[in-house]
């Protein structure tokens, strides 16, 4: 594993120490890593979003719609690990 190391101002030091002492987290590092890993998943959440956004029209989402689709989950949990 790589090291970076990071200058941090006494308030945002604080806060940190804060984070890891009420969040359960061991070390400064896992707090920070965890706060990296759900920056990636916002940016990865984003481009989907923007991808959708930029694709055609779906099929209208209607009634027969959801009763079809609440009959597959009624379904699937009665088959252990199919959706």
């Amino acid at each position: 594993m790589t090291t970076m190391n990071i200058s941090l101002p006494d308030t945002l030091k604080s806060f940190v120490d804060e984070q890891v002492n009420q969040r359960g987290y061991g070390t400064s590092s896992e707090y920070v890593r965890e706060l990296i890993r759900k920056d990636q998943d916002r940016q990865r959440l984003r481009e989907l979003l923007l991808e959708g956004a930029k694709s055609a029209p779906g099929q209208a989402a209607t009634a027969p719609y959801f009763d079809g689709l609440r009959e597959r989950v009624l379904t699937a949990g009665k088959r252990p690990g199919k959706l």
